[in-house]
């Protein structure tokens, strides 16, 4: 970021919890204009570093994962796309991640809350330890972003929309650009739900999550439909992960999410019987790190989905 650029501050206590196109904005800015953010962890400072995992089952689900704003970009319109600069992020140095019942890929599997608490260096950030077991390379980004729907009425935040929300894509980090598409007077842009660590597919349903402030340029693109959200990367996207290689597990069947299923669970299986590490460990671990892939969808019946574990995170 620019030295000299003019940045202004919208504080967490500016937050909310769903989306709905009657919220006040908390600030109204100009295109071209830096915002700096506060944004809350998705517990919404629910943990701390003394918690146990009794907090697990104590979290106050209507107030899971605030975003700050909304803040309204002059001149946008519906038709109109909101241009997203991700700037820069300044992590907090705490994080947690959390198996929570009824929640994530395998919730059959795992249905025990299970709590990992994480330090880690919020200035130059290197990997993370993993308790005994590992240390995980960071890469903070946002998992929530996205604007205010045009149908009237509060919407939950958890499942991702066409104007974006709760994308949770590791990818959207600084450097990147974003790109949604307005569907009310203001655009009316939110953030949060800030992640240290996460693995493509976040399979427990958590991530490493953390407090962060973040910093994002917006800009309008006038007059250009876009149905989806799209996002362009500043470079290579797993560069901090890629250097000891992969250890890769399989699901195959004509359901794609069955495959996903059957891919952790064969990586749960191997952390456990290679690593002598308990399975809610393994599970967590996975969704902080890992990736999920489709491999092939076009040889019917069957298809294909690989787990991807970074050997980087065991050393």
């Amino acid at each position: 970021m620019c030295e000299n650029t003019l940045v202004k501050t919208i504080h967490g206590h500016h937050h909310h919890h769903g989306w709905d196109n009657s919220f006040a904005p908390a600030a109204r800015v100009t295109p071209g204009s830096m915002v700096e953010l506060e944004c809350k962890d998705s517990g919404n400072g629910h943990f701390t570093p003394n918690s146990t995992v009794e907090a697990v089952s104590t979290m106050p689900f209507d107030k899971i994962n605030p975003v700050t704003g909304p803040i309204y970009v002059e001149g946008a319109q519906p038709g109109d796309i909101l241009k997203v600069t991700i700037d820069s992020f300044k992590p907090s140095g705490f994080g947690w991640t959390a198996n929570i019942p009824g929640f994530g890929l395998l919730a059959d599997q795992f249905q025990d809350p299970a709590l990992t608490l994480w330090q880690y260096d919020r200035d130059g950030l290197g990997p993370a330890a993993f308790g005994k077991y590992g240390k995980v390379p960071l890469k903070p980004f946002a998992g929530t972003i996205g604007l205010a729907l045009a149908e009237p009425g509060l919407h939950s935040v958890v499942p991702p929309r066409r104007v974006g929300g709760n994308l949770d894509i590791r990818d959207i980090n600084a450097g990147a650009t974003l790109y949604l598409p307005v569907e009310v007077e203001g655009a009316l842009f939110s953030i949060g739900d800030t992640h240290a660590a996460q693995g493509d597919g976040e399979v427990c349903g958590t991530a490493i999550e953390s407090a962060m402030e973040v910093v994002v340029k917006l800009d309008l693109i006038k007059d250009r439909p876009l149905a989806m959200p799209r996002f362009t990367t500043a470079g290579p996207v797993t560069r901090h992960l890629d250097s000891a290689g992969y250890e890769a597990f399989t699901g195959i069947g004509p359901d794609l999410m069955q495959a996903a299923r059957d891919a952790v669970s064969g990586t749960i299986d191997w952390l456990c019987k290679e690593h002598r590490m308990p399975a809610e460990q393994a599970y967590m671990l996975c969704s902080v790190c890992g990736d999920l892939r489709i491999s092939e969808i076009v040889d019917m019946p069957n298809w294909v989905v690989s787990f991807y574990f970074p050997k980087i995170v065991l050393g």
